[in-house]
């Protein structure tokens, strides 16, 4: 399999304070990987400068599919098949739900399928249909990430970043979301999924990546790492 996504030596500050150190990963197409670490870890700064949404300075550099994308604007990398679910599962509160998710059809390439995602995003996630209309910021938690989900779901991507999905949820909606992103990795899509829970991370992924402070100290494919491993790498022992 080809390496969808490489990150190479990247390093990422706020300020004075370097949040990530020569961080190195590569992703493989059509796989689910897993970014694991603690709260603080550097997870998210490391999304972020991938994305293109990073404020701070930052170093290395980043390819998706062969092509270097380091510095670009986050909309030319949504473009190029490279769609990002935030943490917090942020939605834009007074707009509809449906509203909300054609904001992710305004890039060029998905404008001309943006009927046909909308619809699958419905299949998916058949609540946000009967919820369209209704104002995003009215809905639940579960229900917000998946409308954050389905946004990113209508740029049509190759890929998605997952930033903490899971993060204050119920357990059911976990299971259900959880189920909803192997469901579309089975279809083609290359899954990177941060996250804290260990268990939960290596259950679901093919390809682990421990992160500590701001650094990957463990990689490996998750049926050659033992929990055991990965919890020792998680808090530095």
């Amino acid at each position: 399999m080809s390496k969808i996504l490489r990150v190479e030596n990247i390093d990422a500050f706020y300020g004075d304070f370097q949040a990530v150190q020569n961080a190195s990963f590569a992703v493989e197409e059509k796989e689910i990987a897993s970014v694991i670490g603690t709260n603080g870890a550097g997870k998210s700064t490391l999304m972020r400068v991938i994305s293109g949404t990073h404020p701070g300075k930052q170093n290395g550099k980043i390819f998706f599919k062969d092509t270097d994308i380091t510095g670009w604007p986050t909309h030319k990398i949504v473009d190029m098949g490279l769609s990002i679910v935030p943490e917090g599962g942020r939605v834009f509160g007074r707009m509809s739900v449906k509203d909300n998710l054609i904001m992710g059809s305004y890039i060029k390439g998905a404008r001309p399928g943006a009927a046909t995602a909308l619809e699958r995003v419905y299949e998916l996630f058949p609540i946000l249909k009967e919820k369209a209309e209704h104002p995003a910021g009215s809905l639940s938690g579960g229900q917000r990430q998946m409308v954050a989900i389905g946004r990113a779901l209508m740029a049509n991507p190759e890929a998605v970043l997952f930033d903490e999905i899971s993060l204050g949820l119920a357990p059911t909606v976990i299971k259900d979301i959880y189920a909803r992103i192997r469901q579309l990795n089975k279809e083609g899509l290359t899954v990177i999924l941060v996250e804290q829970d260990v268990k939960r991370s290596l259950k679901t992924c093919e390809t682990a990546f421990v992160m500590l402070k701001g650094k990957v100290v463990l990689e490996g494919k998750s049926k050659d790492l033992t929990e055991e491993q990965v919890r020792n790498a998680y808090f530095g022992m």
